[in-house]
């Protein structure tokens, strides 16, 4: 079997081979949907194989970090959407003999390597635009079903004493519970692990891999490997976010990608434009979502839309944004978060982003009880939050460098969701979209924050259309921080660093520079 990416197919089935040598087996993972959903499809693939693990989060795999998961008396290590930035590192132990690395991911590698190094960038792929985490995941998942033949029995995924449950790194000495027994399979499981391919495309949407409104590369295997098992359905769709869950004045208030005039960002506007279709908008006194219309209705609001971007002025390259591939879940409810693969990360970057991974991980596991609940809470007030971030930036203006702006954030905005805000924060009034931006917020303390080194956190967000132009944000993030004794990467149009307290107007200056380099 080659698998859905032919050119990883060996590197996978090696991978596989020794996953299936170990007596049990350390999952380590990070945080955001990319990150929830590896660990989701690693976790279900370990399971299948009856393979016993044991899963850990980590917001950054740092020194500290590794030198914990090195402490722990598993001997083989398998890192989902991190590890390969840090194999410099993690070759440490590993020529100590403390533990064996099984590393899928995407992100750029460290200058070393390791037998059972499993990253799309090594095989000529784009890990940024063609193959996330997640997707690395499900390439090791698919070797491990056709390594294991799939003939075992089933053991839970979150396996009580053999398999171990969820923690994050800030739990380390008790087991998360929503990971836990009330998890069951969204959907029948497959022997070659196929039904896992959901996952892999939820966590791909999450990584801003959609680019220009679809999946490519490598995803794309993943997507027909998805529909031919029944567990996704895609189609050209209104390319706005909420579509499953928004009523519809706020669906068309909230489109800002591609802002219309008269409707977007403003709530009488989009109200004024929705009585004026001949549609039936309400039911019993609500408004209905875009979900629950027809397909005809759908058009009707659609063409009305179009016809008023053009009356408006809107160019007709925008206009074309306002159509793109929807990728749904079909055996998830019409109407919830869990059917649109957009809202489903959201929903998973609502829980680790307040320490809650191990919610994310039992709703990606198929707790459609109590986690999906407690996930829906964290979503709230993430959306709370990224609103009050989005209205401050706005508030407070950014600065504007000659091929950059930034803002410093302080304590105000959490860094987790920092980033966050800075990307959604682009086109409003005062920031551009024509320059990367860069958002700084102070380092929220873990444990005893005396032991903590003091830094800053900063994130970084650019556009896919300054990603054509050269921009490599991963390269910028990276250099600048090592230069004032900071480190950091990432993805070309999103990526982040910890640098020193003090140090940001220098590490401004050089990143300023270096993005410049590249947009020359």
């Amino acid at each position: 079997m080659t698998g859905p990416v032919p050119d990883l197919a060996d590197r996978a089935a090696a991978c596989a081979d020794r996953l299936l040598e170990a007596d049990r087996v350390l999952l380590a993972s990070h945080i955001d949907a990319d990150g929830l959903t590896s660990a989701a499809i690693a976790a279900q693939a370990l399971e299948r194989a009856t393979i016993p693990f044991e899963t850990v989060f980590e917001k950054q795999l740092d020194e500290d970090a590794i030198a914990d998961i090195a402490a722990t008396d598993y001997d083989v290590i398998l890192f989902t959407d991190f590890g390969s930035g840090q194999l410099d590192i993690i070759g440490e132990h590993e020529d100590a003999g403390a533990f064996t690395p099984i590393i899928a991911d995407h992100h750029q590698p460290a200058d070393r390597d390791t037998e059972f190094h499993l990253n799309p960038l090594l095989f000529g792929i784009d890990g940024a635009s063609e193959l996330s985490g997640a997707g690395a995941s499900y390439v090791l998942a698919r070797a491990l079903a056709d390594a294991s033949e799939g003939n075992k029995p089933s053991v839970a995924a979150d396996g009580g004493e053999a398999n171990g449950g969820s923690r994050s790194s800030s739990e380390r000495s008790s087991n998360g519970g929503d990971a836990a027994a009330a998890a069951k399979p969204a959907t029948a499981p497959r022997a070659d692990n196929r039904d896992l391919a959901a996952l892999a495309v939820v966590g791909a949407v999450g990584d801003m891999q959609a680019s220009g409104g679809e999946l490519h590369g490598a995803n794309e295997a993943i997507v027909e490997d998805g529909v031919e098992a029944g567990v996704l359905e895609t189609g050209k769709d209104l390319a706005l976010y909420g579509k499953q869950t928004r009523p519809l004045p706020k669906l068309l208030e909230y489109a800002t990608d591609v802002h219309i005039p008269g409707i977007s960002n403003d709530e009488n506007g989009a109200l004024r434009f929705l009585d004026g279709l001949d549609l039936e908008l309400k039911r019993d006194g609500e408004w209905r979502r875009w979900s629950g219309l027809t397909n005809d209705e759908k058009q009707t609001v659609a063409s009305a839309l179009v016809k008023r971007a053009v009356s408006t002025g809107v160019p007709a390259s925008k206009i074309d944004q306002l159509v793109s591939t929807a990728y749904v879940l079909p055996e998830e409810p019409v109407g919830t978060e869990l059917r649109d693969a957009s809202e489903f990360s959201t929903l998973l970057n609502a829980t680790a982003r307040y320490e809650r991974a191990d919610v994310g991980l039992g709703v990606c596991l198929g707790d459609r009880t109590g986690a999906l609940e407690r996930a829906r809470k964290l979503l709230r007030n993430h959306r709370r939050n990224l609103s009050e971030g989005i209205d401050l930036v706005t508030r407070e203006g950014v600065t504007h460098e000659e091929h950059l702006q930034w803002f410093h954030a302080g304590d105000e905005i959490r860094e987790t969701i920092v980033g966050i805000v800075a990307g959604m924060a682009m086109g409003n009034e005062g920031i551009s979209r024509s320059k990367p931006i860069l958002a700084f917020a102070e380092k929220s303390a873990e444990g005893n924050a005396a032991e903590e080194e003091a830094g800053v956190k900063v994130s970084s967000r650019g556009t896919h259309n300054l990603v054509r132009q050269g921009l490599d944000l991963s390269v910028v993030m990276g250099e600048a921080s090592r230069a004032v004794g900071g480190d950091g990467g990432g993805h070309d149009v999103a990526a982040g660093a910890t640098v020193p307290e003090g140090t940001e107007d220098a590490f401004i200056e050089r990143a300023d520079e270096i993005v410049g380099e590249q947009l020359s």
